[in-house]
């Protein structure tokens, strides 16, 4: 397998991950035995608590001194910079006593003063740092809100996002098909390069407002992003799943996977780097299928 494509799983955390007990061994029983086991089978991984709640540099410090060196993380962007919204709760004290009365219901970013927006942007870079500076931060990664259309205002917000975050690799990832219905695939695509961020290969279920169809597709050249959601439809827009990995029960089978090889293969000729991350979270899922992806890979 190439030395510049890197596979790895969404989140090394998971509840259901760890209790599953197939994946750890029975010794690493702390967050950093876990982590240090983790990079020993894998290159790279994919920070999904980022998404829920502002990271810190002192966690960054700690992922970075607990990996060896060229392990690779993608932060996944705190969620009220994807258009999605936030409780107060998960902002830090100051900011939230600037907000002044406590607000009874969950804040988009357009509900924030700008001051406020741009500290926040300011803490999000704050704290990826330690990993920048490690040489060990790969792409900062936008899963963009259902509810960010194609359209004149979902354009300016995509536009706006990637102007508050010089100097960083920055993926997309839609997840309304608006984005690539017709002719928009084209000018998505065209979007994505001039703006100079990432085009995420989404793979999931089809047939829903909230999925994209898997677009093979390089729009930086330094960097190739695949990632796989599974194919269960039943379970793709459950409410009230006992966990977020539920929605994503699902088993690739080898032939599904095998079939991907020659366009990952591909999009290896056209970026320096591939990255290949599993989401496929309930259990050891994402790990299994990243370990036979590994395995297909360097059979091809």
């Amino acid at each position: 397998m190439s030395e510049s494509i890197l596979v790895g799983s969404a989140s090394w955390t998971d509840k259901t991950l760890i209790e599953c007990g197939r994946f750890y061994p029975k010794e690493a029983k702390t967050a950093e035995a876990r982590l240090r086991y983790y990079a020993t089978q894998f290159p790279m991984v994919e920070v999904d608590s980022s998404y829920y709640g502002m990271p810190t540099p002192q966690n960054a410090q700690l992922w970075a001194d607990r990996t060896p060196p060229g392990f690779v993380f993608n932060v996944k962007a705190f969620r009220l910079f994807t258009g999605h919204s936030a409780q107060p709760m998960v902002l830090h004290k100051d900011i939230r006593q600037a907000l002044g009365a406590k607000p009874l219901r969950s804040l988009y970013l357009g509900d924030l003063p700008p001051e406020i927006e741009d500290e926040l942007w300011r803490r999000f870079a704050e704290a990826l740092a330690p990993l920048k500076a490690a040489g060990k931060l790969g792409a900062v990664h936008f899963q963009f809100s259902p509810g960010i259309l194609r359209n004149r205002e979902g354009i300016a917000f995509v536009q706006r996002c990637a102007s508050k975050m010089p100097g960083h690799l920055l993926a997309y990832e839609f997840r309304n098909r608006t984005w690539f219905e017709g002719d928009h695939a084209e000018k998505t695509l065209a979007l994505q390069s001039r703006l100079g961020v990432v085009h995420t290969v989404v793979d999931g279920p089809q047939g829903f407002a909230n999925c994209v169809p898997c677009v093979w597709a390089v729009t930086n050249p330094m960097l190739a992003l695949v990632r796989l959601h599974g194919r269960n439809a039943d379970t793709w827009n459950l409410t009230k799943a006992p966990s977020s990995s539920a929605r994503f029960n699902y088993w690739y089978h080898r032939d599904e996977l095998a079939a991907m090889v020659p366009e990952i293969k591909h999009l290896a000729t056209l970026a320096q780097s591939v990255h290949v991350v599993f989401n496929t979270n309930f259990e050891d899922q994402g790990q299994v299928h990243a370990r036979l992806m590994r395995e297909l890979l360097a059979r091809a």
